[in-house]
């Protein structure tokens, strides 16, 4: 069959077995092509692809690559890759984690399922969709089966993948890690309270860097130091990196200075710098609860440059919608702070126009502001985030209003139901 023989059985404009109009890939030609990088240079080759088996009545999800990468083979989220193509897997901006492979609880390889036989044939392939609405953004859709001996016999028939499901049931344990792993994670850090310690770092190995860094965010500061403490300090480390810088603040600040101080000589040297520096303030007021990364841009960038950065989906919602207008530098601490802008108005201007043209709001607070004050100021001002400046000027990080809600919430209030 001819579409077993390329990366794309079909153009982005037809259905695929899955349905809608998606591209639907074969995961065994996939194996040997390059990782490009965001100048399409090549940086390794992928391997495999990494499945997470069905969670109720959801197809199940492809998590990332595997790549061999120089001597090690490292394992690269579809969250970082932003197309698949005959050429190869194209990254998205940024770096990629280079600690090395390692299969978690309940994940399986598409590789491991070419040549399982089934009633239906054997697998020769498995297909892989991407859809816009799944978290990294990527299902299994189909199986490609030989119905004669082994993997050379007639065919292969490309079948939905339900016709073979009994391939992608997890087992007992795994079973329950993917009904918690599918969970948002609120509602994951409310499951969290009824698992034992046992459990809990059963399921912080499943997850991956990015979803237990989620988890962390939503869990009181004991509780993330508990789970971190299941982690070696490497993983610990990556999985800070992946969290806000605030919320990474504020449990940093909660740990001994000696095991404070090891993680952030594990992590990279400019986030751990970043960190260091918002350790400074008490993370009751503006300055500890403030991330030190929000968007910022030259007045001269177009107003089209600014709302691609906004549709990134790797951003939350509340750091999406307000973005902050400074003169170069424009990493924290910046230069003079200019103003800021909500999307919502961005949508209504043309692509070309300079978002220094389309500043609306010029508040700010001084980091050392007390969290009901900077509340008070959101209130008054409508505001749904603040810059926050030092003396001269200069924006240190923004201010969210979920972060002040989430501070002046009683402690323990997920437990309590909000009371």
């Amino acid at each position: 069959m001819a579409g077993i023989n390329n990366v794309s059985v079909r153009s982005s404009a037809e259905p695929t077995a899955g349905g809608g109009a998606e591209q639907q890939v074969f995961t065994s030609r996939l194996s040997g092509r390059p990782l490009l990088d965001s100048d399409g240079l090549s940086i390794g080759r992928v391997r495999d692809v990494v499945i997470w088996p069905v969670a109720g009545t959801d197809p199940p999800r492809a998590l990332g690559l595997v790549v061999a990468l120089r001597r090690r083979t490292i394992f690269v989220p579809f969250g970082r890759i932003r197309e698949v193509s005959a050429e190869g897997a194209h990254l998205l901006g940024g770096a990629v984690d280079l600690d090395p492979f390692t299969q978690r609880t309940g994940e399986m390889l598409a590789s491991s399922l070419y040549g399982q036989r089934t009633p239906a044939g054997t697998v020769a392939d498995v297909a892989i969709t991407q859809r816009e609405m799944v978290r990294n953004g990527w299902e299994v859709t189909a199986l490609a089966l030989s119905r004669g001996r082994g993997l050379l016999g007639h065919g292969p028939n490309v079948v939905p993948w339900q016709e073979c499901r009994e391939l992608f049931e997890p087992g007992p344990l795994a079973e329950q890690l993917t009904s918690l792993r599918e969970m948002a994670p609120a509602d994951l850090a409310t499951a969290i309270h009824a698992l034992p310690q046992s459990r809990r770092s059963q399921l912080a190995a499943a997850l991956d860097d990015e979803e237990l860094a989620d988890l962390l965010e939503e869990l009181p500061e004991q509780e993330q130091i508990r789970l971190l403490d299941s982690l070696a300090i490497e993983r610990s480390a990556d999985v800070v990196e992946e969290m806000q810088p605030d919320d990474a603040a504020d449990l940093l600040g909660e740990m001994p200075a000696d095991k404070r101080e090891r993680l952030l000589t594990a992590m990279q040297a400019v986030q751990a710098a970043d960190l260091r520096r918002l350790l400074r303030y008490d993370k009751s007021t503006a300055g500890g609860l403030m991330t030190s990364q929000p968007l910022v841009f030259a007045p001269d960038a177009p107003v089209a440059e600014v709302l691609a950065r906004v549709r990134d989906r790797d951003l939350t919602a509340t750091a999406a919608a307000q973005v902050y207008v400074c003169e170069p530098p424009l990493l924290t601490p910046t230069g003079r702070y200019l103003g800021s802008v909500g999307f919502q108005r961005l949508l209504r201007r043309a692509p070309s126009v300079a978002i220094g043209d389309c500043i609306e709001a010029r508040v700010f607070v001084k980091p050392g502001l007390p969290e009901r004050e900077l509340a008070a100021t959101l209130a008054a001002y409508n505001l749904i985030g603040v810059a926050v400046c030092d003396d001269a000027g200069r924006l240190l990080g923004g201010v969210t209003v979920d972060d002040v809600i989430d501070r002046l919430l009683p402690a323990g209030w997920r437990q309590n139901g909000g009371k």
